[in-house]
């Protein structure tokens, strides 16, 4: 097959297609859907509780989306019992694969005629058989041992469909969830369709480890499979095959001659040079990602990749930095600064600064082991939320990312914090000049900064002056934080109102009610009726108010 044939597969892979249309996304595919979601869930007898062995089988059943989801769950033991997080760690390795004759159904809708001249051997049992994807080991024409990775077929449509439906309950859940606090689930899902995009088309994959390769080509400890990018398409990945220990193995890695300890303490540092040298980053490093083989850590999924602008990579240092010294201070202003968006108008900083104290009192009360870095994050983001300070979107993928990663080797260095780690990086990788010239640069900058607020002080007071001798200083005060409460006593003011209205309604009526007065109703004056009416009507929009409002 010529090279010219090979790109055509390469190019071929629908990416300029909307995907809405691509995938036949409507309600009549989203109503299939559910039927088809909700009959597994009654199989599985849903609403009467399971078993973890049930509930991963059900997880497995429901599709790739859901497996997904299992997979990240499988890492936050603060979220479900050890029993769940166990059996759904299983959801990493292994899934039931798929029969050999569809393999190479798939591979022959790709290559066409061309398999028997590009590949001398397929091995029939999978390497290992996901949610996703299935990778056999196989031979090329040129001998080189590879790994193919193969995309099931029709799952690209399954979980575009799934991520459809969560849409649909996302914008459902925005119509109640009008908290300025929570977390927008339209975002969640939007970012989450991103990510679904990316790690269903291998040719990115492909570019991925090419990149990743490069990054990491002086590092002696750290590898990635090599790829065949000419062979490469959106549905099917060829690299190098690798012989490795799976990481989740301990004993084996141990016979092996391997320092657990080691191990896990590498794999921190240098995932601390991803995310603040490189900017590019494994944003899943669950334990299925990750083999040791010849005293090096191989990364051999690249599917899901997150990317830090130089700004972002700074400001993530700086927070961290922040962290490390418990300055709250020092973490405000890194959040200030990092922000892509803040309301400096309805801020309140003292209080900001306060909650952020005594988060940092919180956790510097623990010990460094005992500190749950997945919680933290989750809190700082919560207070930022709080406090109308909106942080860009790539703190979501290192925050996932960290949480993944530190449940992959927490066994391994259950003494060590990400936090120290990354501050360490960070310490080590400034020499004295490089810290020398920061300082100076800081210095600089609030001399400037201190310069220019005195010389505009002084001309504002000029003015003040020159207005105040003249009869025309006004002064106009605005108490900040005080719209909130005034907003609150003025619904607390008219619900009383209204009870005063309502219980003036009842009491009139039923003085009516004992009165001979014509025409009735129901055995009392047509007025009376009308007046309990009322007061009925205007007593049940009070409840529903108030249940509604909480």
């Amino acid at each position: 097959m010529g090279e010219n044939t090979l790109l055509k597969y390469f190019f071929s892979s629908g990416a300029d297609i909307d995907p809405e249309d691509r995938f036949h996304l409507n309600r009549r595919t989203r109503t299939r859907r559910l039927k088809e979601i909700y009959s597994i869930l009654q199989k599985h007898r849903f609403l009467k509780g399971f078993t973890p062995e049930e509930f991963r089988a059900m997880l497995e059943d429901l599709g790739p989306s859901f497996v997904k989801i299992g997979q990240t769950l499988s890492t936050r033991s603060e979220i479900l019992p050890k029993a769940y997080c166990d059996e759904l760690a299983k959801l990493q390795m292994e899934c039931d694969p798929l029969p050999f004759d569809q393999i190479l159904a798939a591979i022959d809708d790709i290559y066409g005629d061309a398999r028997n001249e590009l590949f001398s051997y397929i091995d029939p049992t999978p390497l290992g058989s996901a949610s996703l994807a299935q990778v056999h080991k196989a031979r090329l024409a040129s001998g080189e041992t590879v790994a193919v990775k193969i995309q099931r077929p029709g799952v690209k449509a399954t979980m575009a469909q799934d991520i459809d439906i969560m849409r649909m309950v996302a914008r459902l859940a925005s119509r109640y969830m009008k908290d300025e606090q929570m977390l927008d689930m339209r975002d969640v899902v939007e970012e989450l369709w991103a990510t679904f995009l990316e790690e269903t088309d291998f040719a990115r994959e492909a570019a991925n480890l090419q990149e990743f390769a490069q990054n990491n080509g002086q590092v002696a400890f750290i590898d990635c499979p090599k790829v065949y990018p000419e062979l490469c398409s959106e549905y099917v990945l060829v690299m190098e095959y690798i012989d490795g220990i799976p990481i989740v193995a301990a004993d084996r890695l141990r016979a092996a001659g391997y320092d657990l300890e080691e191990i896990g303490t590498k794999i921190l540092d240098n995932y601390a040079t991803q995310i603040l040298d490189h900017g590019f980053f494994h944003a899943d490093p669950h334990p299925g990602n990750l083999l040791i083989r010849n005293g090096k850590i191989v990364y051999i999924d690249l599917g899901i990749m997150g990317r830090l602008s130089p700004r972002d990579r700074a400001g993530f240092g700086n927070i961290i930095q922040a962290v490390g010294m418990e300055n709250a201070k020092e973490l405000k202003d890194a959040l200030m600064s990092f922000a892509i968006a803040r309301d400096n108008g309805a801020i309140d900083h003292p209080r900001f600064l306060a909650d952020l104290d005594l988060l940092l009192k919180d956790y510097g009360s623990c010990d460094v082991a005992d500190i749950d870095v997945g919680q933290f994050l989750s809190d700082v983001l919560t207070l930022t939320r709080a406090s109308k300070v909106t942080l860009p979107s790539s703190i979501t993928s290192v925050s996932r990312g960290i949480v993944t990663l530190e449940g992959t080797i927490a066994p391994f260095i259950p003494n060590e914090n990400v936090v120290s780690i990354i501050n360490a990086h960070i310490r080590h990788s400034k020499s004295s000049q490089d810290k020398l010239v920061e300082a100076m640069e800081e210095l600089a900058l609030a001399l400037r900064s201190s310069s220019k607020g005195a010389f505009e002080a002084a001309q504002y007071s000029g003015e003040s002056l020159k207005m105040l001798s003249r009869g025309q200083l006004k002064m106009n005060m605005e108490v900040i934080g005080s719209d909130a409460p005034l907003s609150r006593l003025g619904m607390i003011m008219n619900r009383l109102t209204m009870g005063i209205i309502i219980a003036g309604l009842f009491i009139g009526s039923s003085m009516l009610s004992l009165s001979t007065m014509e025409p009735r109703l129901l055995g009392v004056p047509i007025l009376a009726f009308f007046g309990y009416l009322g007061a009925a009507v205007l007593s049940i929009w009070v409840v529903v108010d108030i249940y509604r409002r909480k």
